[in-house]
């Protein structure tokens, strides 16, 4: 009983961290998009 409790929890942490690092990517993406926009705009677009 206790192993199948902990290896649910274990079970249950991996997925959430993945989804944790996922949500990170996407902000930090959308960030940069942002950034970009905003670059573009000031008319100094690096390339």
């Amino acid at each position: 009983m206790v192993m199948k409790k902990i290896a649910l929890s274990a079970a249950l942490t991996t997925v959430l961290a993945l989804a944790a690092c996922n949500t990170v990517d996407g902000a930090g993406k959308d960030m940069k998009s942002a950034g970009s926009a905003v670059s573009d705009a000031s008319g100094q677009n690096k390339k």
